[in-house]
């Protein structure tokens, strides 16, 4: 292996360590203000969706069958339904509209 990997590796390590550090250095004491506490109460789901949804579009060659998962997981969802059943009934329709189109 030559140098460039040990200073890629260097690299990656000081901004993952950074990355981590800096919010506890940061905010040593008790975030008092409601705003930003309900900020970062809602930042990692949206994140979360924010990689998500689009990753449903490009899981499959066919949108239609894509958009039919998404719609069945969403419905799902908001109904109340645990996570195996959305995730099984959203497979379930990916793979029956994916025999179709």
């Amino acid at each position: 292996m030559g140098n460039e990997f040990f200073i890629y590796l260097a690299v990656m390590t000081l901004s993952t360590y950074l990355v981590r550090t800096i919010p506890f250095v940061a905010f040593s004491r008790k975030i008092k203000s409601r705003f930003i506490r309900s900020l970062l109460t809602y930042v990692p789901y949206a994140v979360l969706s924010a990689m998500t949804v689009p990753a449903i579009f490009f899981s499959t060659d066919s949108l239609i069958s894509a958009t039919a998962g998404f719609v069945t997981a969403l419905i799902l969802s908001l109904c109340g339904r645990s996570l195996i059943t959305v995730a099984f009934f959203s497979c379930l329709s990916v793979f029956v509209i994916g025999l179709f189109c």
